[in-house]
């Protein structure tokens, strides 16, 4: 009788409980895993130690994810998504070819910010580490990072390239281009050397004004040097 009790009881606390409040466990597990991963790497930390950090149980843990392959899986796509949509959230829609090449300096820059952080980077070395292993890990960390904000830019190039601000016909190439110019030499030194390659102000301002000119150069509708 009392187990009969102790059940309807606590059917009646879940169904009170307010709505979001699992949502708000899940985002407390994956933020405590992300620093244990982070911190300890995919094999040093357990799903005991997020439990713990999270101050939840064992069974809510679980009952968000399967195992310990499911919860990081889940920490990459939070964090790379996150950063993605920090990335995405200033866009835009300019009015003329000046204000195209104002708004791709500012995403470059944003771009830099953001993918240089040193949680970023420490979760790119991480799975890349790990990706061999575990390949669900390095299509995660590309889709919900770099391929998705290229999809999303590449959206924009073509919303642009409809009203004549730039000279587009493979928005996803030229999305990934643009990517790739600005990304490719900070990403492989600050991941091969440590260190942030675009730390001083002015070498920063150079790099992103000499590639969104020379993107303009291939794309630009009605621009000049003037602009960029």
């Amino acid at each position: 009788m009392m187990q009969t009790e102790s059940r309807d009881a606590a059917a009646n606390d879940a169904a009170a409980e307010p709505l979001g409040r699992t949502e708000r466990k899940r985002l407390v597990i994956l933020e405590a895993a992300s620093d244990l991963f982070l911190r300890q790497g995919f094999l040093g930390a357990s799903m005991d130690e997020v439990a713990a950090l999270a101050s939840v149980s064992k069974q809510t843990l679980y009952k968000q994810f399967a195992n310990k392959e499911a919860l990081f899986v889940g920490v990459v796509q939070s964090m790379t998504g996150e950063a993605s949509s920090r990335v995405q959230a200033a866009m835009i829609e300019p009015g003329d070819p000046a204000q195209v090449s104002a708004q791709l300096h500012a995403h470059a820059y944003r771009l830099l910010d953001i993918v240089l952080t040193p949680r970023l980077l420490q979760l790119r070395r991480l799975v890349i580490g790990e990706a061999s292993r575990f390949p669900e890990l390095g299509r995660s960390l590309y889709d919900g990072g770099p391929g998705r904000s290229i999809a999303i830019l590449a959206a924009t190039f073509a919303r642009w390239a409809e009203r004549g601000l730039l000279n587009v016909e493979d928005p996803v190439m030229a999305a990934s281009q643009f990517n790739w110019l600005i990304m490719g030499e900070p990403i492989n030194q600050a991941m091969l050397r440590c260190d942030d390659p675009l730390s001083d102000a002015a070498m920063r301002t150079a790099h992103v004004v000499g590639g969104v000119r020379v993107f303009l150069a291939a794309y630009g509708a009605g621009w000049s040097e003037t602009d960029v």
